[in-house]
């Protein structure tokens, strides 16, 4: 199948890169040992835990008043990585806008199945609404923000916020989020079969973790079966016309659009999976991550 070339630039960039078609069981053992790479910030520090999960609380260095908060969930199809995953991304934000990020660390599959890992995510919200006065956030300036799987766990978070008459969501911010567990679409079928940063098996693999024996899939774990988009927060949505995600990630923001909601959709010519992410400095990332931030910025006011 014919399919978008990589921007030049990435894909020199991805040429040292070792890539896989496939992800099994013991491979994922490996990556798991890997250690994160250290978390690089001037900002203040507070770790908790709460049940099964645990969050960590970066903030501007002496903050006085109440600021926006980012909630930012990682990626990682659904099986790996930690709290502190891509926290490079929204670590911008609390440089350049001043926004108090909170980073949930939610159990991963296959040990954890069916709706857990988007009850973790929501609880980790609950706590940080509850315990707003203390960590000096504006309540009404809160974003959920997630990339990848965490894009996908970010969409379940805010639909079950309104659904549930949860905590008021400002925001959300999805980046390449995994959002359709059915993988049948065209650009899925493109990205299949030979090596790359996050391919069809690659996702079978993880969704197929995360759901189980699970037969009838809530919308809250794969937001595109989600029957209604109203109601929903500003919204912004990018991703890579050169990857899995780009067609269920343009289909969320059109059907957002059909409810009467508000999203900013920007599909980059050229970009894979989490480009952005893992080459921050290449031109199109860094144009990638500037629009992100201009948005946030509008929305929020600051």
């Amino acid at each position: 199948m014919t399919r978008p070339a990589f921007d030049p630039e990435l894909r020199t960039l991805l040429a040292d890169m070792p890539l896989s078609t496939e992800l099994t069981y013991e491979m994922l053992v490996q990556i798991r040992q890997m250690p994160s790479p250290p978390v690089k910030t001037h900002a203040e520090r507070h770790d908790v835990t709460v049940g099964e999960i645990q969050l960590t609380v970066f903030r501007p260095a002496g903050l006085e008043s109440p600021a926006p908060c980012v909630y930012w969930i990682h990626g990682g199809g659904m099986v790996m990585g930690d709290r502190f995953s891509q926290i490079d991304i929204p670590l911008e934000w609390l440089e350049e806008l001043g926004v108090v990020v909170v980073t949930v660390e939610h159990r991963l599959a296959p040990e954890a199945t069916g709706t857990t890992l988007v009850d973790d995510c929501y609880n980790g919200l609950l706590w940080t609404v509850e315990n707003a006065e203390a960590l000096n956030i504006d309540p009404a300036k809160l974003v959920v923000a997630g990339i990848s799987a965490g894009g996908g766990l970010a969409a379940g978070v805010t639909l079950m916020a309104r659904d549930l008459n949860g905590p008021a969501i400002a925001a959300q911010v999805l980046i390449c989020p995994m959002l359709d567990h059915r993988n049948t679409t065209t650009s899925s079928g493109q990205y299949s079969g030979e090596p790359g940063v996050w391919t069809r098996e690659m996702n079978e693999f993880g969704w197929r973790s995360v759901l189980g024996d699970l037969t009838d899939v809530p919308g809250y774990v794969s937001p595109a079966l989600a029957d209604d988009l109203s109601g929903l927060p500003a919204t912004f949505v990018d991703t890579g016309t050169a990857e899995v995600f780009r067609d269920e990630d343009v289909d969320y923001a059109t059907r957002i659009w059909a409810a009467g909601g508000q999203a900013e959709l920007h599909t980059w010519a050229g970009g894979f999976h989490g480009f952005d992410a893992i080459f921050p400095d290449a031109r199109l990332s860094v144009a990638a991550r500037r629009t992100r931030t201009d948005w946030l910025a509008r929305t929020l006011g600051t």
